[in-house]
């Protein structure tokens, strides 16, 4: 009975995140996290246009809020607004970014597409990107198509540091899948490797007196 409770709850919360995402539409929202405190339903929006999920003096909010009640039976959903302030390192955006663009251009102008997002966030500090499509691109027999720069761990403890999610197009060719994985700068790398500047010019220097220090000796020793 327990697991299929459990069961039960996990539904329930992956149908409240699709929803929220239905209703505020793709490309505005990355995460969606649920809490739950004595007062009620805690739900985090993270999003880099917090302005277009509010609404007019909060109404999107508000009419959320009523649906989620009503669809749902939770009794105080809170919504808080989570704003992302770099949007380049996130992987979610990015996809639905891509996703909206074929959706709006055609698969036609899949590489343009996925070389100027690869090329923004590659321009915004990322240390390595990945972007996987999937599809009848361009022609009429499915085919997947990699686009990558930088350096982007797969496997070991540093590869959970990579953020990755993926996004659907819906074209007139049929359903493109949109995978993006995004290596912030931001992270902790055990095996990354900075180089000290300041110690090899040093270094330089010292190898550069050296000869004239060694003269200055044997002439000293002949006196």
């Amino acid at each position: 009975m327990e697991e299929r409770n459990v069961i039960q709850f996990k539904k329930k919360e992956f149908a409240i995140r699709e929803f929220i995402k239905k209703m505020l539409e793709k490309g505005k929202i990355s995460k969606v996290g649920i809490e739950y405190t004595p007062v009620g339903e805690k739900i985090i929006i993270s999003t880099h246009k917090p302005g277009l999920i509010i609404g007019r003096k909060g109404e999107k909010i508000e009419e959320l809020t009523r649906n989620l009640k009503t669809n749902f039976k939770l009794e105080n959903p809170n919504i808080e607004i989570n704003e992302i302030m770099e949007p380049e390192f996130d992987a979610q955006i990015n996809a639905d970014e891509i996703a909206l663009g074929l959706e709006r251009f055609g698969p036609l102008k899949f590489k343009v597409i996925a070389y100027r997002t690869l090329q923004r966030i590659i321009s915004a500090g990322a240390l390595g990107v990945e972007i996987v499509l999937s599809g009848k691109l361009p022609g009429r027999r499915a085919k997947t198509w990699r686009f990558a720069k930088g350096y982007l761990k797969k496997t070991g403890d540093s590869a959970k540091l990579v953020d990755r999610a993926q996004s659907r197009a819906q074209t007139k060719p049929g359903t493109i899948g949109v995978k993006v994985s995004i290596l912030s700068p931001h992270v902790n790398l055990k095996d990354r490797i900075k180089i000290n500047e300041e110690l090899i010019n040093e270094l330089k220097n010292n190898s550069e007196e050296e000869p004239e220090i060694m003269e200055k000796k044997t002439k000293e020793k002949k006196k």
